[in-house]
């Protein structure tokens, strides 16, 4: 007997921690901050000239005045820049960068360096500080001039911008888009690979968009919560697997249009509907389960046996589908790239997309079959954990959604 019931106790052990998980972000994720847990610095370099390299760079501004005013010891710069922070007032935000201009740029020009053959440039500070709003959050725009000791035809690109002394920021992307030494592209630097070479492969430039693909479905927990409840509402194999497809098809069109700039969405629309559509497809499943009860995991009448989809599959497919479009716009404003279209970027694009789609055939791969057993087992048990989790995940929706409105 014990022997028997075994896979279907590891079943419940696994899904019960699965849902102590969810239920535990739904608490805790209201207190997190949007960028309570990373940030990306966004730059982009060019070549003027030989022996000439401008560098713009896009800075959290709440980070970059606490990292400077750290790092330099310049208290003023805290409170000045703290107070223009939270007036949300753009003009005293960047007056107060500029009032501690040598504070802010010692600070950036030990972080972020430009060289060739490991010869240092020297950075000058071109215009003034400008403000403009990324992903939610205030960013300060500074654009550095660096003069190289000699021409080269190689250059290295270092970053090592946050995080600093801040407990709450874990690590940093550096998004690098760069026209330099007869070669264009993008790169992404992170805490593990803080430099980029133009010397750099191909190969090695596709794994770290790969990676940061990958990485930024595991920690962008909005995309997790999403995935869980379509996984947990979702009655067969074939169900999921239809919609996960539509649900990638989706998003794979506005990401690859979002990124290229050809369509632009702000943030204040994306970030709030992509809440809501989490709470949208958590929340199917349990008007189901009001609905029908016990009865809620059967299918209907099928009308497309090609498919094997019923009324409600069908309905819910397009659901995901137009949800798909949005979660796009987001997946986009992790790389930021503003560039014209070349098929180098595309590629990149697409390989940022395969690390996306990879993470996420795998969260299904590894829950589906474990809720399957359980609902084999015990079908009853199985609603109410299934019921349950998507109860976590339908809250926590609708408490980011009103947050995200109300910022």
């Amino acid at each position: 007997m014990f022997t028997r019931n075994r896979p279907y106790g590891v079943a419940r052990a696994a899904l019960t921690t699965l849902l102590l998980a969810v239920l535990g972000l739904a608490l805790g994720a209201p207190l997190a901050s949007a960028h309570g847990f990373s940030s990306v610095v966004y730059v982009a370099v060019t070549a003027p000239e030989r022996g000439h390299v401008r560098a713009e760079l896009g800075l959290e501004y709440d980070l970059l005045v606490v990292s400077a005013a750290d790092s330099e010891k310049d208290d003023p710069l805290f409170r000045e820049g703290t107070a223009a922070f939270d007036a949300q007032d753009p003009v005293a935000q960047a007056a107060a960068l500029t009032a501690h201009t040598k504070a802010v740029n010692a600070y950036v020009g030990k972080r972020f360096t430009v060289a060739t053959d490991a010869q240092a440039c020297t950075p000058t500070q071109a215009g003034d500080y400008t403000m403009t709003m990324r992903d939610g959050a205030p960013y300060a725009l500074l654009v550095l001039d660096y003069a190289c000791p000699e021409p080269a035809d190689e250059h290295e690109v270092r970053s090592e911008l946050f995080p600093d002394s801040e407990t709450y920021v874990k690590d940093t992307k550096t998004i690098l888009t760069y026209d330099l030494d007869l070669k264009s592209g993008s790169a992404a630097l992170d805490k593990e690979h803080r430099s980029f070479s133009t010397h750099q492969s191909t190969t090695e430039r596709f794994w770290e968009f790969f990676r940061l693909g990958a990485e930024h479905l595991l920690t962008g927990i909005d995309h997790i919560l999403f995935l869980l409840a379509l996984i947990a509402g979702s009655r067969r194999l074939r169900e999921v697997v239809l919609a996960a497809t539509s649900f990638t098809l989706a998003h794979s069109v506005t990401f690859v249009l979002a990124a290229l700039g050809i369509v632009h969405v702000p943030a204040s629309f994306v970030e709030p509907v992509i809440a809501l559509s989490i709470a949208v497809v958590a929340g199917w499943h349990l008007w189901r389960l009001r609905q029908r009860g016990l009865h809620a995991g059967e299918l209907e009448t099928i009308r497309n046996r090609r498919l094997s989809l019923d009324r409600a599959g069908w309905i819910r497919l397009g659901v995901v589908f137009c949800f798909g479009l949005v979660h796009g716009l987001g997946f986009a404003s992790a790389l930021g790239i503003d560039a014209a279209w070349s098929w180098q970027l595309l590629w990149s694009l697409l390989v940022f997309n395969i690390g996306l789609e990879t993470v996420q055939l795998t969260i299904i791969a590894l829950v589906f079959p474990i809720l399957a057993l359980l609902r084999r087992r015990t079908p009853i048990t199985a609603l109410w954990v299934t019921g349950a989790l998507s109860a976590g995940v339908a809250v926590t929706g609708l408490v980011w959604f009103v947050q995200r409105v109300a910022n």
